[in-house]
């Protein structure tokens, strides 16, 4: 039998954080092993056709919330024999091997040297292969601005030419591993990434509105990105996601609902199964919630680079990643219990999964920019705290 609560305090921080305008809207949803047993939402998005409520059965980009799903495929491939997380990246694509390590600029010319080891599938897994994104590196900002290179939002194939900023296995870098992770699978599998995640994970656990190319229904239902103009009213900035791109993103490409997404997370936290489906076997799912970085230290903080799409990421101490997962190694007074697994979109979309307290939750808008200390991660800690309280 699921869990009861009374909601209406989270309901009320997901209203304020509308009214005060931290969010143009929001959406969050919770559940523990037998169902789902909070829902709520907050404001509007404004679609073509003017101002509409948002739900939990409003589609949402979910961006980085995308690559625990295609970590999860790559995880069954390795459960089959098909995939050795120990193989170098270029052994599944071979123009890995044409990557080499950026190591500052003279005046405007890149200076490049080959990398001193070869990046794995494990790297990817755990974002220290030395890749990296622009928003969060200032280096990879301006190697963008001096070649023309597009970064991968874009979906444009070349974006697979941007260099390493340090060699593998030598530190945590955040970037866009989980992009070349759905290129190793989709070479392992023999067919695109969106036919693996549908037969691996959104097929077999009933998710039926999660997937990279939305239909005209699900495109009506989707609520466009905001940002805030000057005089400090959300408006519309559009799609910014492709609708056709030339490549399918594990790092970032899938929309969702809230109530499709904590379907997965609750497999996650069942160890694997849900509805009598096994998606992971029970010593994986506990794998991926483990520390992984061999050593590597965690960054307590990560600078914004391109502060119109991210404020800085201020995680403090007490922190790893496991394999698609940042893992707190503590407990949290009033929240997430130590290992707790979670992760969040580049569009302000949240979740995470609490295994000790047996709840997962998941919180969505899609705003620019992203964990702004004061709006959108303020609300994150907001509903967590509620959410909590209520247990």
């Amino acid at each position: 039998m699921s869990t009861t609560i009374d909601g209406s305090g989270i309901d009320a921080v997901l209203q304020k954080a509308v009214d005060d305008g931290a969010v143009p809207h929001v959406a969050a949803i919770a559940a523990d092993a037998d169902g789902v047993f909070y829902e709520g939402a907050a404001g509007v998005h404004l679609g073509e056709g003017g101002p509409v409520p948002v739900s939990t059965t409003t589609q949402f980009r979910i961006m980085s919330m995308t690559k625990m799903v295609a970590t999860t495929v790559a995880l069954q491939q390795v459960e089959r024999g098909e995939l050795d997380l120990a193989a170098p990246v270029a052994e599944y694509v071979k123009e890995f091997d044409d990557l080499q390590v950026l190591d500052g600029f003279d005046g405007d010319t890149p200076r490049l040297r080959a990398p001193r080891s070869r990046a794995t599938v494990r790297h990817l897994l755990t974002h220290t292969s030395g890749l990296s994104y622009w928003f969060w590196n200032a280096d990879i900002v301006k190697y963008e601005q001096v070649t023309g290179l597009p970064n991968v939002v874009p979906g444009d194939m070349a974006a697979f030419r941007a260099p390493l900023v340090a060699d593998p296995g030598t530190r945590f870098e955040y970037g866009i591993n989980t992009d070349w992770l759905g290129r190793v699978v989709e070479a392992v599998a023999g067919t695109t990434l969106d036919v693996v995640i549908k037969e691996g994970v959104t097929g077999p656990l009933g998710m039926d509105d999660t997937m990279f190319a939305l239909d005209d229904a699900r495109q009506a239902n989707k609520t466009p990105v905001h940002v805030k103009g000057e005089d400090g009213t959300w408006a519309s900035a559009g799609n910014l996601l492709p609708d056709d791109p030339q490549w399918w993103a594990g790092g970032h490409g899938m929309h969702s609902t809230p109530r499709d997404y904590i379907r997965f997370e609750r497999a996650l936290l069942r160890g694997g199964e849900l509805d009598g489906v096994r998606i992971l076997r029970p010593e994986t799912v506990d794998a991926a919630f483990s520390d992984q970085l061999d050593g590597v230290p965690m960054p307590t903080e990560i600078a914004t680079a391109d502060p119109a799409i991210t404020d800085t990421l201020k995680l403090g101490e007490g922190w790893t990643w496991g394999y698609g997962l940042l893992l707190n190694t503590r407990d949290i007074p009033g929240a997430r219990r130590a290992w707790t697994g979670a992760w969040a979109g580049l569009l302000n979309t949240h979740f995470f999964i609490d295994r000790t307290s047996g709840v997962c939750a998941s919180i969505y808008t899609n705003s620019l920019p992203f964990i702004t200390e004061h709006e959108a991660w303020k609300l994150y800690q907001d509903f967590e705290g509620a959410l909590y309280a209520a247990l």
